[in-house]
């Protein structure tokens, strides 16, 4: 049976949300990688974790981009190394990464506007690259 994967000091997430498959993984290992199911996937269903909040699982979703499923499951596949274990420890880890991304609710933007002087500067600015513009012009005989 899966065990409660920690976030951090406070919170962790339960088993419940989330299931690993293991699968045949692609790429070198000669005959080894036939026999051997060293690819792991792990379907996480945030609306099963409590403390994840709406915001939260929106941006996970977002985070996710195509490996979300029609639910609002994330997948998380790791297939890099030879051994099923360390693919495991790098699929949590990747979850625990995303997660904490997802947490972090991003900063509102204070709308600004330029000052009178900045408006100034960009006016005379352009009237100065205007007559320098100007001054490039072919010249008349009749001057």
């Amino acid at each position: 049976m899966a065990q409660d994967i920690p976030v951090d000091a406070r919170r962790s997430i339960p088993a419940v949300a989330f299931s690993i498959r293991t699968a045949r993984a692609q790429g070198p290992g000669g005959q080894h990688v036939n026999r051997t199911e060293s690819k792991v996937q792990m379907l996480f269903d945030p609306r099963k974790v409590e403390w994840i909040d709406e915001g939260t699982r929106l941006r996970l979703i977002a985070l996710a981009g195509r490996n979300v499923d029609a639910e609002g499951c994330i997948l998380v596949v790791s297939q890099e190394y030879r051994e099923q274990g360390r693919n495991l420890d790098e699929v949590k880890q990747k979850l625990v990464e995303l997660i904490k991304r997802a947490s972090a609710r991003p900063k509102r933007r204070i709308a600004t506007k330029p000052s009178r002087a900045a408006k100034a500067r960009r006016v005379d600015e352009k009237k100065q690259r205007a007559r320098t513009k100007a001054g490039r012009s072919r010249v008349s005989r009749d001057d």
